[in-house]
């Protein structure tokens, strides 16, 4: 514990009121033992590392005045892998598969987001094939789908809506299914690749997309039912954790918080990426500022999502053996992959090629996967809308094949610091609607 005076974390000039904690590693205790010696009613309370509605391990130091809460400081760290620092080690495509580690509630999105400032740094942003951004489109809606069912479903939980847990990880399995199918993963797909996608839909995906789609027409309005004008459900949502525009504008909110103030941005319809303006659906918004508002926000833009869906169903449907990857054989890794029964593997007729056929195109095959393609000296940044907020990707080339660096702004990171905007000077009990509400998921926060 630092002295009681001395606040690390304030601007310089600022000078501290009252006593301040600075916990560091193993010493609650002597906080404990400090806090019990002054005798007033203020409460500290180390809530974590590990609490609900968090999506992985924050700690919140709370000071609390009874049941009102009068301070409250995130602490992040806990769940830090060092996935940045590992990709500097690592080629260009291998990095997919640290992104997709990063917010693993979305991993599609952290693997849009890096694909699209490589291609950049590559100048082909324009030679990406048509069914790529298709298919990029909708698993990066699915996966909005099952993002939003994971937030509206353990922020239901934590306050006593079991149902909705319930329910909402049943249609998330159907999601998963389907993404299980395409990708071979549940989870951390590494399916988006520099220059289109690993593998086209499997035989029969188009029939297997429609069920899902039937599956989540019928199922959704179940959501709304339960809980849209629930009085329970809205004494415990309504009004609690408010933040207006001024403040997400002051904190760098975006994402279904923002537009929970009524303010419709979304970067699908501000800056389109992936061919998005071509798609017909709207801006979802809500004008209450709280934690009511942003659970509305994310139900509409499940429905949203699910018409940008079908309408790629329509298109994935009419461009069946169009290609899915990038032309250039410099880039297009790893070549004619696709799906088998395992889950796994190249097509059959690719292994063949190369290995028994063609001795350049073995050579060729062996060096673009060990080595990986030289990507020219730049830097891009690439934003996209994630079911969070704004996820964007900062990458650094120094002309090699492995990133100079690669910093990934992930929404949580910043939402976090508005917890003491929405918790302070309300109720202790409020603190985990709050959390709740803004969505983070710790591996995107700390990574």
């Amino acid at each position: 514990m630092s002295a009681p005076h001395t606040d690390y974390y304030a601007q310089p000039g600022e000078e501290a009121v009252g006593t301040v904690y600075t916990s560091m590693g193993g010493d609650w205790d002597s906080i404990a033992k400090e806090q019990a010696e002054r005798g007033d009613e203020l409460l500290v309370i180390n809530m974590g590392p590990q609490h609900p509605s968090t999506h992985g391990v924050l700690r919140l130091i709370v000071e609390a005045d009874g049941e009102t809460v009068t301070s409250i400081r995130p602490g992040i760290g806990f769940l830090h892998t060092g996935i940045e620092k590992n990709m500097e080690y690592r080629t260009y495509t291998q990095g997919v598969a640290f992104v997709t580690r990063m917010d693993y509630c979305a991993p599609l999105f952290n693997e849009v987001a890096y694909c699209l400032a490589v291609e950049r740094l590559l100048g082909i942003e324009d030679k990406i094939p048509q069914r790529a951004n298709d298919i990029r489109v909708l698993m990066m809606e699915l996966n909005r789908i099952s993002s939003h069912l994971v937030a509206v479903g353990t922020g239901g939980m934590e306050i006593g809506a079991l149902t909705m847990m319930t329910i909402g990880f049943r249609e998330r399995e159907m999601i998963l299914d389907f993404l299980e199918a395409v990708t071979g993963l549940r989870m951390n797909h590494a399916y988006i690749r520099p220059g289109g996608v690993s593998t086209d839909l499997p035989e029969g995906g188009i029939d297997h997309l429609r069920d899902v789609i039937a599956w989540l027409h019928k199922h959704l309005p179940e959501y709304a039912q339960f809980c849209n004008e629930n009085p329970i459900f809205k004494l415990r949502m309504c009004d609690i954790a408010y933040q207006d525009l001024t403040a997400c504008m002051a904190m760098g909110v975006t994402g279904p918080m923002l537009r929970a103030t009524g303010y419709g941005w979304d970067l699908r319809k501000k800056q389109p990426y992936c061919g998005y303006e071509t798609y017909e659906f709207d801006v979802c918004t809500w004008d209450t500022s709280d934690a009511y508002g942003r659970f509305r926000v994310r139900l509409d833009e499940m429905w949203q999502s699910l018409r940008i869906v079908e309408q790629c169903a329509e298109r994935l449907e009419a461009s069946i053996g169009q290609p899915v990857m990038v032309e250039d054989a410099h880039l297009g890794w790893p070549g004619d992959l696709a799906v088998g029964p395992d889950g796994q593997g190249n097509s059959n007729e690719h292994v063949k090629h190369i290995m028994g056929q063609s001795m350049e195109g073995l050579i060729h095959h062996f060096k673009i996967v060990t080595e990986g393609f030289k990507v020219p000296t730049g830097q891009a940044y690439v934003p996209i809308e994630s079911p969070k907020g704004e996820l964007a990707a900062h990458v650094v080339s120094d002309g090699g094949t492995r990133p100079f660096r690669c910093h990934v702004r992930d929404p949580g990171f910043n939402h976090l610091q508005s917890v003491p905007l929405q918790c302070e000077g309300g109720m202790l009990s409020d603190v985990v609607v709050a959390v709740g509400s803004i969505d983070p998921v710790m591996g995107g926060v700390d990574r």
